[in-house]
């Protein structure tokens, strides 16, 4: 079995703050590991993943396949880690897709359509450096009180309307840090829900700084990357966050609480700026 000093292990072992109605515990806690792959064809990088280590060339050969790469997975002839790669902590994040000399595919073409520049550090380290140079970290954000964060799971989901109708869809809402809807917006994807919540604000000239950010699910780095991009300082979510998210947050002065649900809920970052 993968331990977290493995590359490949699926998960990570952190620290944490759990809060149980009044009763506070610092611990340990397991988290998913979120670091990122790039993709090569032959010698071009083409995109850049957020993935869970392990099966990364089934990731990569499918990504082939649904991405439209080739039309025939026979075209394939390889897929490989790299070993000589520029950052050494990055070796085990990038992997090379080789096809058959007779096959023809323009990998400059594909490199501008399915490159993702949120996304563009090959190891933790230079993606969360990468996240700090475009939004610096924050400074002296302000607290935010326990209670505050227990009540916004059941304000998000009374706004969902239309997952009411559906079932289908994730959540982000913006709230003050006394607890206070802004706005609330629903999407499939939970990354463009953030971006909704965000756009709102920018149209509406509600400043972000000094407010809360919940989502309906999980936290990746590309949420708390998001948050710090916007200037919002505290990021609190039904399920878990992910390693790199912890990460994120933690450099950039983020509190990050997971597990918001009930009476119960886990700070992974900024627990110093949590109250009663």
């Amino acid at each position: 079995m993968a331990t977290d000093d493995d590359q490949d292990a699926p998960t990570r072992t952190v620290p944490r703050t759990e809060w149980v109605a009044d009763r506070v515990q610092a611990g340990l806690d397991h988290v998913v590991r979120e670091e990122p792959l790039e993709i090569r064809l032959g010698a071009v990088a083409i995109a850049v993943v957020m993935r869970t280590p392990g099966h990364d060339l089934e990731l990569a050969r499918g990504f082939a396949v649904t991405e439209r790469i080739v039309d025939d997975v026979r075209a394939i002839t390889a897929v490989r880690h790299c070993t000589q790669v520029e950052h050494p902590e990055a070796e085990d994040n990038v992997v090379q897709i080789v096809l058959r000399p007779d096959v023809v595919v323009d990998a400059l073409k594909l490199r501008r359509n399915l490159y993702s520049t949120s996304s563009c550090g090959i190891c933790g380290k230079a993606t969360i450096e990468q996240a700090l140079a475009s939004a610096p970290p924050l400074v002296d954000d302000g607290d935010v009180s326990m209670a505050v964060l227990r009540s916004l799971p059941q304000q998000l989901r009374a706004d969902q309307a239309v997952f009411d109708r559906t079932g289908g869809l994730h959540a982000a809402g913006l709230f003050d840090r006394d607890g206070r809807p802004l706005v609330v917006r629903e999407d499939v994807g939970r990354h463009n829900a953030v971006d909704k919540v965000v756009g709102w604000s920018v149209a509406a000239g509600v400043p972000t700084r000094g407010t809360i950010l919940m989502v309906s699910g999980r936290v990746s780095f590309e949420i708390v990357q998001k948050a710090l991009a916007a200037r919002i300082g505290v990021v609190a979510a039904v399920s878990a966050p992910s390693s790199l998210a912890i990460e994120l947050a933690n450099a950039s002065g983020l509190v990050l609480a997971g597990f918001v649900r009930d009476a119960r809920a886990c700070v992974y970052a900024g627990d110093a700026r949590v109250r009663i």
